[in-house]
């Protein structure tokens, strides 16, 4: 069943209630995993539509049930509301575990792209505000540097992201004095240490591939524990900027399956 969109009232956030889309899987057990989807769309707040996402829906389908918080719509993709937002969602959503799973149920938060960076940014506050509820990240080519500046970069225009993106972070961050804080680019956080278990994934073609390992290799270096997967060049993963399809779907069904188990051990 295609999922929809809804507003859920929360009566414990005190707070504008963000729109939610419940991906509901068939093949999940009497504690599934608890996923908090971002989307990406490189911070340009557009229509969210009503197709599923791609990424979402591959995880539904491993068993997890997933809530798409539509973080854009309500903050205008603005630096710190977007991040703030997206936050509340997931208070929101620990406090509803036995509603969507059980109270055993592993908490996750998931984001590609921009949807990525606010996934970070949203497990860095996780750590300083709900220490110990947050069960893992899962960034997906995270948006995250906003100087793109790295090798790997200079790809983006095989694929006509750089301006896409370029503008995309003028907006996010505008005249704010967010360039330097940690939640808006957590690549430049100075104090990683005790944030969630991630899972991030890119690809050897992907223009995001250098700041994904860069940040992958900063929290290592902090004591996180990671899990890294590179797909080969070719293998369709850079669709996910266009929200497609491809054959990393079920390599990263795999993944997941097996970052929630070591999760759960």
């Amino acid at each position: 069943m295609m999922a929809s969109w809804e507003n859920i009232s929360i009566t414990d956030c005190r707070t504008t209630h963000v729109p939610m889309r419940l991906y509901d899987g068939t093949a999940k057990g009497k504690s599934p995993p608890l996923v908090l989807y971002l989307r990406g769309g490189a911070f340009l707040n557009e229509e969210r539509g009503t197709s599923e996402q791609a990424v979402a829906r591959v995880l539904a389908d491993a068993g997890a049930v997933v809530l798409e918080a539509d973080y854009g719509s309500t903050s205008q993709c603005v630096f710190p509301k977007a991040m703030e937002h997206a936050f509340t969602a997931l208070q929101c959503l620990n406090a509803r575990r036995k509603q969507f799973g059980s109270g055993k149920s592993l908490l996750l938060v998931m984001g590609e792209e921009a949807g990525g960076n606010v996934a970070a940014g949203v497990a860095l506050k996780a750590r300083d505000l709900m220490p110990n509820e947050l069960g893992g990240q899962i960034l997906l080519s995270p948006m995250i540097d906003p100087m793109m500046s790295s090798t790997s970069f200079r790809k983006a225009d095989d694929i006509g992201m750089r301006e896409r993106w370029s503008d995309g972070w003028s907006h996010y961050l505008g005249s704010s004095s967010g360039f330097r804080h940690p939640y808006a680019a957590p690549c430049l956080c100075s104090r990683l240490s005790g944030v969630a278990p991630a899972l991030i994934v890119t690809s050897e073609d992907d223009p995001l591939r250098d700041e994904t390992l860069g940040y992958a290799d900063r929290l290592a270096d902090a004591g996180v524990t990671v899990r890294k997967r590179i797909y080969p060049a070719g293998s369709g993963w850079t669709d996910i900027y266009r929200h497609g399809e491809g054959p990393w779907k079920t390599a990263l069904c795999a993944e997941f399956n097996a970052f929630v188990q070591e999760l759960s051990s």
